[in-house]
């Protein structure tokens, strides 16, 4: 691991940040005491009494600090993190002083949704989570009150122009940014007569990529739109799928020429292909409402989980077979990621899924989102929505009849309990699912699929019948 270069402090800075402690103010107070008695009283065994504490304040003194601790935090150099994976930290106390810190008390906050399980210095054995029963449990929101062996001060030393390292071993349970720190230590030296001011450093956020679900998709896309990829279009052109036999025309290559049905025909043929062309998908995700309670990654998926893993899982696949993915979100914030193709794009999709947010608004941002020429009119829109706020059902509807390929795809949890409230509140839980199926029927009257997400083979039903209707003659929006 390797720190950041930490800028030292000024002497007058540094001189300032220490204080004493009470041990020195107890020691001159008490060395004062005896020798002012031994003189008044005219009594020498108090002036000798007193010499070891004078002596012991002074020698401890000799040398006095200059230069407040560096503190700074690494994170491992893992690689890529994913959920479920090993995330590795270092918080270090460095001693930029001429003399030694005889105790360095460290403290760093760690997120919840890092389970650190493993702590200690790199010269010490770890402390391991369930062996230090004095260590407070710190409960993560769904994972269900686990403790971190971080929440604890640590102690140690740290000698001259040396540097200490606290080494944090854990799991991460959960996608996003997640912070490490702040982290502070306070240093006492002089034999403990001197102590320094907190030096607090600012956290290091780990970038934890969500873990994608397994999603295959075999059916073609509706239409597709470039010169290159890996789905056959439904326009004539150059590449590899046979589409029929025609006669020769003006401008066909001889290479084509069927010369089988040509000698049976007494006229030339040709062999008629369809071009090889990308699709562009673009996956809208619905950020105005979120349910359910998010558990990491081996607990139960809220709707934004599912939504960040589906997004994942479907980038991934396109993307594997060169097409061109884009992303959207339905929300006043109105974030998008343009078209582009590759794995570059990818980990550009995993960056950007990270800074995914709920954020409520009770304005309509349709014309926000969609701006002029934003959405391809090719383009298969996959939409991951909860249908939990009416505008979402409304957006669909709009695209639909604007002639778009629109797939929904349902991201409400199924076990998304009912309130336990008493009183009207079971009945009104129940009114709303009914509302909510209704308003999912009407969705599949105006030509609009809504399918839940179930991983692996979800979409392939949707789109074979997404494809069929590509064929048929469409109607634009009014």
């Amino acid at each position: 691991m390797t720190g950041p270069t930490v800028p030292r402090a000024t002497e007058a800075e540094s001189t300032a940040g220490w204080a004493p402690t009470p041990a020195l103010g107890r020691a001159v107070l008490l060395a004062g005491l005896l020798l002012v008695a031994g003189v008044l009283l005219g009594r020498v065994d108090l002036i000798v009494l007193a010499a070891p504490f004078a002596l012991g304040t002074a020698y401890a003194l000799r040398r006095r600090p200059t230069a407040l601790p560096q503190v700074w935090i690494t994170q491992g150099d893992g690689g890529p993190l994913v959920e479920g994976g090993d995330v590795t930290a270092a918080v270090t106390v460095g001693n930029p002083d001429t003399v030694d810190y005889d105790l360095v008390v460290m403290r760093s906050r760690v997120s919840p949704w890092l389970r650190i399980d493993r702590a200690g210095f790199a010269h010490d054995q770890a402390v391991e989570d369930g062996e230090q029963s004095a260590v407070p449990a710190t409960g993560a929101a769904g994972t269900g009150g686990g403790r971190s062996v971080a929440d604890r001060p640590f102690v140690t030393s740290v000698p001259i122009d040396a540097a200490v390292d606290l080494e944090l071993a854990g799991k991460a349970l959960r996608w996003g940014r997640h912070p490490i720190g702040p982290a502070g230590a306070r240093v006492a030296t002089a034999g403990g007569l001197l102590v320094s001011r907190a030096v607090i450093t600012e956290p290091v956020r780990v970038r934890v990529y969500p873990r994608t679900e397994p999603f295959e998709a075999v059916e073609a896309m509706p239409r597709a739109a470039g010169l290159v990829g890996a789905h056959h279009s439904r326009r004539p052109g150059e590449g590899g799928e046979l589409a029929g036999v025609r006669v020769f025309a003006p401008g066909d290559r001889l290479r084509r020429i069927d010369w089988r049905v040509s000698l049976r025909a007494r006229q030339l043929h040709v062999a008629a292909t369809l071009s090889d062309r990308d699709a562009e998908v673009v996956v809208l995700l619905d950020v105005l409402a979120e349910a359910g309670r998010s558990g990491g990654v081996n607990g139960a998926a809220s709707v934004l989980d599912t939504t960040v893993r589906a997004t994942a899982a479907i980038a991934e696949h396109y993307l594997h077979r060169g097409d061109r993915v884009s992303l959207l979100e339905y929300g006043p914030a109105a974030r998008r990621l343009r078209p582009a193709a590759g794995r570059r794009q990818y980990l550009t999709v995993l960056e950007w899924l990270l800074d995914v947010r709920v954020h409520a608004s009770a304005h309509e941002p349709y014309d926000q989102v969609f701006g002029p020429q934003l959405l391809s009119s090719d383009a298969l829109v996959v939409v991951l929505t909860p249908l939990l706020d009416e505008r979402s059902a409304q957006m669909l509807a709009r695209l639909a009849r604007g002639g778009r390929f629109v797939v929904a795809v349902d991201t409400l949890p199924t076990d998304l309990a009912s309130p336990k409230d008493r009183g009207w509140a079971e009945v009104a839980y129940r009114l709303w699912r009914l509302d909510r199926e209704i308003m999912i029927g009407q969705l599949r009257e105006h030509g609009v699929p809504v399918v839940r997400w179930a991983g692996a083979g979800s979409l392939d039903q949707v789109l074979r019948d997404v494809a069929r209707l590509a064929t048929a003659p469409r109607v634009g929006g009014r």
